[in-house]
């Protein structure tokens, strides 16, 4: 239950995309108006309708310097380790916590949770088993009888553990020794949003005191390109929220963390504070997995909920991260939606999808890390890809230069299949 008076505030944050392994390096990507979007080299796009993605530079031993875990995670667990990790030493939890006596520490960790939210996994789960399929077809004892006896010399026998959508939450919590509450969610776009807004609520209902909430994907392969082009939902290079040429989004991949914490627990321990988690508003269209309500009711419902969670009016927003993906349907019914609760009043409106383009379960949550980030510095990184904005929503407060918000408060708008639309409000600190 959220109690009156009792503020969570956000005290580490961590972040890895194709921008960057870092919250100053993607910032200043994002300053300089550069996006990460390029040819992609993971494999050969000659003959792959889209050829360009945002994909992480760093190679796994950055990421995660044990070779020994490598054999039992795969690409997007590494993402999610090297961030949710990189929040909490931001924070100073681990560095405070050795200076506990034994009891303590034990309580401490007892108190201590992780919430990930992931993409549950692609098509590149499955790639281990395609040669031996193909070779299978052709066996003279029988495809079956081929397949049953080569399977073990040929996949892993740690290909499920390989798999398993919540192995971030259980090797951050082993590594750390976090033994406190704990979810993993699996909800496509808006799972990283949802870690942090259960998250929240874990605290507020005395779960926890501090909760580490992740979110991590890696969509970028093969079959997720070529269905998302099939669906009509890709472009050929970095997208263009709002614009009136957009012609869809482009693929990244990576993860971003934060830490929350009572705001007591963090001043009595000296922290730092990123800024203050206000509240946040969820609801579905149930119109179809890839239909939108063309007139942003969810959109609209989603932030009306959250401003009532976060007790604050809409002319206290300072600015506004939208999803912005860069899709016509999308972007035309989230500026509906904003100008349903906004009016004219619309507070300034950025998108970040064009610096790394779309990390799927961590897209929201990596946009919150930048929205606390440019309300630290009272920025707003511009849309450097826009060209016109489309009139059918215009006007509409977006621009390719940076602005400066109007309040500390913003306001970030997640969405995704099946009419998801989530909502965080957060308040800065300067």
């Amino acid at each position: 239950m959220k109690k009156a008076g009792e503020k969570i505030v956000i005290t580490g944050s961590g972040i890895v995309c194709g921008a960057g392994a870092s919250v100053a390096e993607v910032w200043e990507r994002l300053e300089k108006g550069e996006t990460a979007v390029a040819p992609f080299t993971r494999f050969d796009g000659t003959k792959w309708p889209v050829k360009v993605a945002a994909e992480v530079q760093q190679d796994n031993r950055f990421l995660v310097s044990d070779r020994k875990l490598h054999k039992t995670i795969s690409r997007t667990d590494m993402f999610g380790i090297y961030a949710a990790e990189k929040a909490l030493d931001d924070s100073g939890i681990p560095q405070h916590r050795e200076e506990l006596g034994a009891a303590e520490t034990e309580v401490f960790n007892d108190r201590t949770g992780l919430i990930v939210g992931t993409g549950g996994g692609n098509y590149h789960s499955n790639y281990d088993f395609l040669p031996l399929m193909t070779e299978a077809k052709a066996a003279p004892e029988g495809e079956m009888v081929h397949f049953g006896r080569e399977l073990g010399n040929q996949v892993t026998p740690m290909w499920l553990l390989k798999n398993l959508p919540n192995n971030v939450l259980c090797h951050v919590g082993i590594r750390g020794d976090y033994k406190g509450t704990n979810a993993c969610i699996t909800n496509q776009c808006v799972s990283g949003v949802l870690a942090v807004a259960e998250g929240a609520a874990a605290i507020w209902n005395d779960e926890a005191d501090r909760i580490a909430a992740a979110g991590h994907d890696a969509p970028f392969e093969p079959e997720m390109v070529y269905y998302y082009h099939r669906l009509g939902l890709m472009s050929g290079e970095a997208p263009r929220p709002f614009d009136a040429a957009r012609d869809g989004t482009v693929f990244g991949e990576g993860a971003a963390a934060v830490v929350l914490e009572r705001e007591s627990n963090a001043r009595a321990r000296g922290a730092k504070v990123l800024g203050e988690f206000l509240g946040f508003g969820c609801c579905g269209e149930a119109s179809g997995i890839l239909d939108l309500e063309p007139d942003g009711d969810g959109v609209k419902r989603a932030i009306e909920a959250a401003l009532a969670d976060a007790g604050i009016t809409a002319d206290q927003v300072g600015f506004i991260c939208a999803h912005g993906n860069g899709n016509e349907a999308s972007d035309a019914s989230e500026s509906r939606g904003i100008r349903g609760v906004f009016g004219e009043n619309i507070p300034p409106v950025t998108a970040f999808k064009w610096a790394y383009g779309h990390l799927i379960a961590a897209s929201g949550i990596a946009d919150l890390v930048m929205v606390l980030e440019a309300l630290k510095r009272g920025l707003i990184p511009g849309i450097a890809t826009l060209g016109e904005v489309d009139l059918r929503i215009s006007p509409f407060p977006i621009s390719r230069q940076a602005t400066a918000p109007r309040g500390d408060v913003a306001l970030l708008i997640c969405r995704g299949f099946g009419g998801m639309n989530v909502v965080l409000v957060v308040r800065g600190v300067s």
